[in-house]
C-alpha cells in the first residue's frame, strides 16, 4: 500500500501571538512555527498502518521556514520517503493549496492520503476535501481510526467520530482521502539523536509545484476573508476564596442564596 500524509506547519499557540499593523493577520517577525498537531496525528495513524499492513508511507510538505527539520523527524519516527514542494510560496488558502498537492499527488503512486482534519492557522478543515475532489476519490473526514482491509480488496474500515460522541463505521473504496482527528495512539516521539543521524544520512526529495503565475497559485482562498484580528481582552481577574464562609458571603452578596 501507498500511503501519502500531507504535513505543514503552523503558529505555536503555546507561544504569545501578536497582531501585525494590517489588524487582519499574525506578526510573522518572531512568529513561532511548530507541526499541525492534526497531522502529526494523521503520520501517526499512517505509520501504524503501515507497521500492521506492510507498504511505503510518503510524507509531503511545502517548503517552509523549518520544514526540513519537520521532513526529517518523520524519516526518524519511520517515514520512508518524504517531498519537499517548491516554488509554491505564495499559494493562499486549502484551495490553492489542494491544487499544489493534487498536481504533485497526481504524479506519485498513492493509495490512501492522509491529513490533519484541520488546522490551526485556519481550522476550516477542507484540505482533505478539496484535495478529493481534484482527485476524484472518496474522502470522509474526522477518522479516528483506520484498518485495511484483505489483500486485493482495494478497501479500508474507517471510524468517523460525529457530535455526541456517536461513532459510524464506514467502507471506503481505495484510492482515498482521509482527514484524521486523532490516531489510535499518541504521535510517537522521535529523539533529536536519531533526527540528526537521518540528516546526516537521509536526503529530502524536492518537486517543483505550481509557480507564482500558474493558475494554482492564484486559485480561491479558503471561502472566507478576515475582517479584524485583535487580542484577547483581560478580563479583571479573579477572586480567591479562603474558604466557605467567605464563598458563602460572595453568593449572598450577589443574591444567589
Amino acid at each position: 500500500m501507498k500511503i501519502v500524509v500531507l504535513m505543514k506547519r503552523v503558529p505555536d499557540l503555546v507561544e504569545d501571538l501578536e497582531v501585525d499593523g494590517s489588524g487582519k493577520a499574525l506578526a510573522t517577525e518572531h512568529l513561532k512555527l511548530t507541526v499541525n498537531e492534526f497531522d502529526d496525528h494523521a503520520l501517526e495513524e499512517g505509520l501504524l498502518l503501515k507497521e500492521t499492513s506492510g507498504g511505503e508511507l510518503t510524507v509531503v510538505a511545502l517548503d517552509a521556514a523549518d520544514v526540513d527539520k519537520m521532513l526529517f523527524t518523520a524519516l526518524a519516527k519511520g517515514a520512508d520517503r518524504v517531498l519537499k514542494i517548491t516554488g509554491a510560496a505564495n499559494v493562499e488558502g486549502n484551495t490553492g493549496l489542494a491544487a499544489v498537492f493534487e498536481e504533485v499527488l497526481s504524479a506519485q503512486e498513492h493509495d490512501l492520503i492522509l491529513t490533519g482534519v484541520q488546522a490551526a492557522d485556519d481550522r476550516d478543515g477542507q484540505l482533505g476535501p478539496i484535495v478529493a475532489a481534484l482527485l476524484d476519490v472518496p474522502c470522509v473526514e474526522v477518522v479516528t481510526q483506520v484498518e485495511v482491509g484483505e489483500p486485493g480488496e482495494g478497501m479500508v474500515t474507517v471510524h468517523k467520530e460525529y457530535s455526541g460522541g456517536v461513532v459510524a463505521e464506514l467502507e471506503i473504496s481505495l484510492p482515498a482521502v482521509l482527514g484524521i482527528q486523532a490516531a489510535r495512539q499518541s504521535p510517537r516521539y522521535a529523539p533529536v539523536s536519531k533526527v540528526r543521524q537521518i540528516q546526516q544520512s537521509a536526503t529530502i526529495e524536492t518537486l517543483a509545484g505550481a509557480g507564482e503565475s500558474s493558475g494554482a497559485a492564484a486559485g480561491g482562498g479558503s471561502g472566507f476573508s478576515v475582517v479584524e484580528m485583535t487580542a484577547p481582552e483581560t478580563g479583571a481577574g479573579a477572586q480567591m476564596l479562603a474558604g466557605v464562609d467567605e464563598l458563602m458571603a460572595v453568593l449572598e452578596a450577589k443574591g444567589v442564596v
